[in-house]
This record gives structure tokens, sequence and C-alpha cells, in this order.
């Protein structure tokens, strides 16, 4: 081992677990406690105030400035109360993060001292630079102006000591430059259009809200050996290491006991995220070494997206603190499984109903029919468009592999609900739907365990967009996504498919179909022209990929080529006749997606032919060198000395070295001309199949000189030493 990486290791080795934060009593002492919601506003606002922005929040009802104005006071005094002196926008721009610029609330007084202001208009609207974000050719650089403008449906917060507004962000011309603008129009949509088709059924639904429950899985690494690990910085992956001999083959991490300095920041993360208002629930091991998960409680989606993205931010301020790096990337690590963030979506009316769960009597579990084929449709009709959302440089590594939904989109059902909808597609109208409750089931020959409840279906891990009982689970969003790209795509989709389903059973009734009649014809089409998307199998298996095709689902695989479904003449309609995007906004998205994934393979090409060049290359030579100058000796000794075993150990290292040189040349030219594309589609194209085609047979040639190298002169820390905490 290199005197640099021991340094590293023993003192990764070394590390204690840092003694948490102590939290002020119970959560529920602490809960929201730098959050500016209903307690603190009953606290700060006047009755009138706080009545108007309750308002707003429940029903969106505009807010006028004389009532912002009165919002602002209140919330500049409970947040100067609590340690804030900075407030800034906090918005999500298209690099898939978010984005702040603090401003003081210390004014000049005119009279040589300062007064902490804070009106309505700073409230409600200020202005980042809009060229220097991701705008898909929307912005020039000498058009740089942009408006991010307050969501009231999202509670302000304190980090540190700044009050974080939770904001829309807009160019000047009016498209959006974010990722809350256009999920806004899709919960918008939905609502709308669920609503709808729920009067089929209530009379007194008014409202229809979505609701998201994420499950963030990630990586921890000891910061030291991170730093030593110029991959790892830059691209969030490791681009060469050979396997641990030991990695998740004895699938012993999986719940195992959570390591020491793990649990501790886990509690500081956990406290911090209460207090937030963040209402994390659940922690444990993952599958792979030093992969964890976190997840929350339901919220209405808006707020559950705002929370992910502050929790991502969280997440890494408080594992430096613990000398850990979090690690977000789809496939940090080669040989073990890679992380994704499986976002659990409902749709809930205002009188209380869950739109996918079962009912007790007929017509509700007619309505829940009615929205999960419109679901299931949905999917079935822009199958592409949901994989082009959740696409991406880094999760292109994880989806299709052995522990991650495949690159192609279909639907589980379990059993008892495929058998439903098959009744009804072969025509029986007559019988009443119903579903089996959850059935007990007890241990044999142990009496004393209790009686288990069973449900109706079992789970299929396989499937990228699966139901679970009373929800969809899209299990193929990245662990480094922002959960509204999928949650933007799926919406519309829904959104649209109801209001066509809507419309054909209205044409049903006018034409003199009994109502009840009119929904199962329309559903009984539905059903049987979406059956292809419907999958109950192994979707890991070669079988599936070739069925799929014959079915006609989306399977490609190549990420630049999935982003043109964004561009799909059904996915233009969609979006434009929901509401929530425009073609130039949408033509906007699948640019930025090109040129993002062209800079992040441009990046790791350039990390790996640096490394490879820089690292790899001479201390090759260096061992080379060695055993060069032992078979010269054994040589000049002679005595029949067997220098045959070092000779072919050479020839090894001379082969892999100078394989390794001519494919960096490679990769380096090709990644030349591809700069030298104007059209970004066909940039990220040629980066897919000529730069980024290099990069597993460099990789496999320096693994391979990883096991023959010296492993004192190794110069960085092996799988061995970055997958095992202690």
């Amino acid at each position: 081992m290199s005197l640099l990486r021991f340094n590293m290791v023993d003192a990764a080795i070394g590390h204690t677990a840092v003694e948490p934060e102590v939290p002020d009593g119970r959560p529920s002492d602490y809960f929201g406690s730098k959050v500016f919601g209903r307690e603190a506003m009953r606290k700060y606002l006047d009755r009138k105030t706080y009545e108007a922005l309750l308002d707003t929040m429940q029903t969106r009802a505009p807010l006028t400035r004389e009532l912002a104005d009165g919002v602002a006071a209140g919330m500049r005094q409970w947040a100067l109360e609590h340690g804030a002196d900075h407030y800034t926008h906090w918005f999500q721009p298209l690099t898939g993060g978010t984005a702040e610029k603090h401003d003081a609330f210390a004014e000049p007084d005119g009279e040589g001292g300062v007064l902490e202001e804070f009106a309505g208009k700073l409230l409600v609207q200020q202005e980042p630079d809009a060229s220097s974000f991701p705008s898909g050719g929307i912005r020039n650089t000498l058009e740089s102006r942009g408006y991010s403008a307050w969501d009231p449906a999202s509670p302000a917060f304190i980090v540190d000591t700044t009050l974080c507004i939770p904001t829309v962000f807009i160019a000047y011309t009016g498209e959006a430059l974010d990722y809350k603008t256009p999920l806004l129009r899709s919960l918008t949509a939905v609502d709308k259009a669920a609503a709808e088709v729920c009067r089929y059924f209530d009379r007194n639904v008014s409202r229809v809200f979505c609701y998201l429950g994420w499950e963030q899985e990630y990586f921890l690494v000891d910061e030291s050996l991170w730093a030593v690990r110029p991959d790892l910085m830059l691209t969030g992956r490791t681009l060469m290491g050979h396997e641990s001999a030991k990695n998740q083959q004895l699938e012993d991490h999986y719940f195992g006991a959570i390591p020491a300095r793990v649990i501790a920041f886990m509690k500081d993360l956990e406290y911090e995220c209460l207090k937030l208002g963040i209402p994390v629930k659940t922690r444990h091991n993952e599958v792979a070494p030093n992969q964890f998960e976190l997840a929350p409680v339901y919220e209405e989606a808006n707020l559950a997206n705002d929370h992910n993205q502050l929790l991502m931010s969280v997440m890494d301020r408080i594992a430096r603190r613990h000398r850990f790096r979090v690690l977000l990337h789809e496939k940090p690590f080669k040989g073990i499984n890679g992380s994704g963030k499986h976002c659990n979506w409902s749709l809930g009316t205002d009188t209380g109903a869950n739109l996918l769960a079962p009912g007790r009597t007929a017509a509700e579990n007619l309505r829940f029919i009615t929205f999960l084929v419109n679901v299931v449709s949905a999917v079935w009709k822009h199958n592409g468009l949901l994989k082009a959302a959740i696409m991406s440089a880094g999760n292109a590594h994880r989806l299709g592999a052995n522990e991650a939904p495949p690159a192609i989109v279909s639907v589980f059902l379990g059993s008892q609900i495929s058998a439903v909808l098959d009744r009804l597609e072969a025509g029986d109208e007559e019988g009443e739907i119903s579903f089996d409750a959850k059935s007990l089931f007890r241990m044999n020959g142990i009496s004393h365990i209790p009686t288990l409840m069973i449900d109706n279906t079992d789970r299929n891990r396989t499937s990228p967009f699966a139901f679970t009982g009373n929800r969809f689970e899209f299990r193929a969003v990245g662990s480094s996504d922002n959960c509204a790209e999928a949650l933007i795509a799926l919406n519309a989709a829904v959104a649209a498919e109801l209001t066509e389903f809507r419309k054909a059973v209205d044409a049903k009734i006018a034409a003199g179909r009994e109502k009840e009649r009119a929904v199962y014809e329309v559903l009984k089409t539905m059903i049987r022209a979406s059956r292809p998307i419907r999958f109950d199998g192994n979707g890991y298996s070669e079988e599936w990929k070739a069925e799929a095709a014959r079915r006609g689902l989306d399977c490609e695989t190549s990420t630049p080529r999935v982003f043109d479904r964004l561009l799909d003449p059904a996915t233009i309609r969609i979006f434009e006749e929901t509401g929530v995007l425009s073609k130039v906004e949408l033509e906007a998205r699948a640019e930025v997606k090109r040129e993002t994934y062209t800079k992040k393979i441009q990046i790791e090409g350039r990390v790996l032919g640096d490394l490879t060049m820089n690292h790899i290359v001479p201390i090759a030579s260096k061992y080379e060198a060695i055993l060069l100058d032992k078979v010269y000796k054994m040589k000049q000794i002679g005595g029949g000395l067997n220098t045959g075993p070092d000779i072919a150990l050479i020839r090894r290292i001379q082969d892999h070295a100078a394989e390794m040189q001519r494919l960096v040349i490679g990769m380096i030219e090709a990644r030349k001309r591809a700069n030298r594309i104007d059209d970004a589609r066909e940039r990220a194209i040629v980066y897919h199949d000529t730069v980024a085609s290099c990069f597993d047979e460099i990789r496999r040639r320096i693994d391979k000189l990883e096991e023959i190298v010296d492993d004192q002169m190794w110069p960085l820390p092996k799988y061995r030493e970055l997958l095992f905490l202690r």
C-alpha cells in the first residue's frame, strides 16, 4: 500500500463516531421549529393576514400585495427571533439541485445605523440572473433577466442563519426555467381532470391532491478516502477499481446492524430534518456495503419534493461534520447495487378518499378501477416519455442492472387486480367488482408468533412502475434526481388520459347510455388497449426484453436517443393541452438534458484520461522497471533461476499499459471530434457512441493492472478500503 494511501486508510480506521447534537426534548417538541408553519403564522400574523394566507395555501386564491406586506412583516420578526440575519429565494433550476442568493435583512437607516427590513415586494419577487442557469436556449447571455416568485403553498424555513423562501423561477419572457413551476402546473392539471372524473361517483368532491412518498438511497464513504479519489470527487463515481473479494454476495448488509459512526450521522440528520419539518420515518442499511436509505411519511407532492431537495443539501452538510461524504450518484461502484429514489405516488380527494385504494362498496371499487385503469393507460401511451423523464448519464448505469428496474417501463398490478381487469375486458360487466381483504396467516409449529396479515398481492422489485396496494411506486427514478421531473411527466400523462376518459364517457351518456354502463364500456376499451404495458414477471430476464419489443414498448437504451421522446408529437400534445409545458419549454428541457449528458461524459472522459496517464501508467511502468531489474539480476546470477513467470508478468503489464494508452488517445480524439459538432442532439449521441463507449475497456485494463501491481505502490484507495466503514 502506498504511503499516502496508508495514511488515508489509517485515518479512516481511526475515526470514531462524532457525538450527535443533543435534541431539545422529544421530536414532537422541536418538529418544524425552523419552519414558518401554521403555528408560527398564528403567532406572528394578524388574523386577517393569517386567514388570507391559509386560504391561498389551501385553495390557491391570489394574495394581494397589501397582505404580502403583512406576511413579510410577521415572517421577518419570526426569522430574526430565530437567529436569521439573511433571506433568500430558494429555487430549483434545471441544474438538478437548488439555488439561493442571500441578502441581509440589515438596511442603512440614513443616520449611520441599520434597520432590519423585509417588505412584501422582497418576499414575493426577486431577480436572479437567468442567463447563468441552464435554459436550453430560452435565455441568451445578453438576456439575463429572470424572476423568482414566492410559492405560498410551501412554507419558508431557516437553514443556519438564512430565511429560505421556496419560489418558482421563470424567464423574463415567462417560460419556466425550473422544476417547481411545471410541477405546480401538473398538480393543477391532475386536480382538475381527476376531480371531474370523481364526480361520476361523488358529487361532493371539489379537489384532488397528489401525494408523494420518496425513498432516498445513498452511499457514505470516508472523507479522507474520498479526498484521494479524483474520480469520486469530480464525477461522483469510481471510474476504475477492481471489485472487492467480499462485497454484497453474502447479503449480510441489507437491514443489518448500522455502524456506530453511521448511526451518529443518521441521528444528527434526522434531528435537523425534523426541525425543518421533514417527517423522516425510516432508516436502514441497504443491499450494498456503505449503502443506506432514508424515507419520510407521505406528504402533498409539492411539499414532499421541496423536502427531498432540502434533504439532499442537508445530508451533505451533516455528513461532512461526521467526516463522511454522501454519494448520490446512481452507480458509484461497479459490481454492487446502485441507488434509486423510489417515488410512491397516489391521488386523494378533499373528502378523504384515496383514489388508488380498493373500497368497501361496489361504487368505491368501480371508482378505484377507473383511476387505476386510467393510470395504466397513461403509462402505456407515454412509457417512452416516463423513461425520458428519469434517464440521465448516472441512471443509465443503474437501469437494466440486476438490482434496478430495467430500462423498459412496464406496470405490475399483481394477480388479484389483473384477474379483475381480465374479467372486465372479457365482458363481465354484471358481476360486482370486489377485492379480497388481507388474509390471516399463522406460523405452523410456532404458537407464540402473532397472526400475520397477508397482503392481497406480492411485490415485484423488478418492475419500474408497480402497484403496491394503495399507490403506484415509480422505482426507476435515480437517487440524484429531482422527483419533480418524474411527477411532471406522470401527472401530465394521467391528467390527459382522465380528460380523454371523461369525454368518452360523456359522449356515451349523451348518446343515451346509463352512466355506470358508459364507464364500463370505456374502461373495457382502455383495458384491452393498454394490456401490453402490464407485466407481472421478472423484469430482469432477457426473455422480457424480447417480449417488450414485440409488445411495442420503448426499448431504447441509448440515453441521448431516449431524450427524443420529450419531443414526440404525443408528448407535446399532452403537455400543451394540460398547460404543464409549452413546446418551447419542452424543446428547452430536451436541449438541457442533452447538454448535461454531454458535459458529464466529457468530465468523466477527462478525469479517466488524466488518472490513466498521470497515475496508473507511471505506476505500472515503475513496477515493470522493478521486475525488469529483478530479471536482469537473476540472469546475471545465472544458475538456472526461472525468470519465466516474471517475464510473463512484464508482458502482461506492457500489454495492458500499451492498450490503455491507445484507448485513451482514441477517446481524446473522439472527444475532440464530438466537440466540433454544433447540434446538441448529434453531439450527445456521438459522445455516447464514441466517447463513453471507451470507458469500460479502459477500466478493464486498469482493473487488471490493479490485480498485478504491488499493493504498496497502487496510488488509489481500493474498493476493499472504500466500501467497509468502521
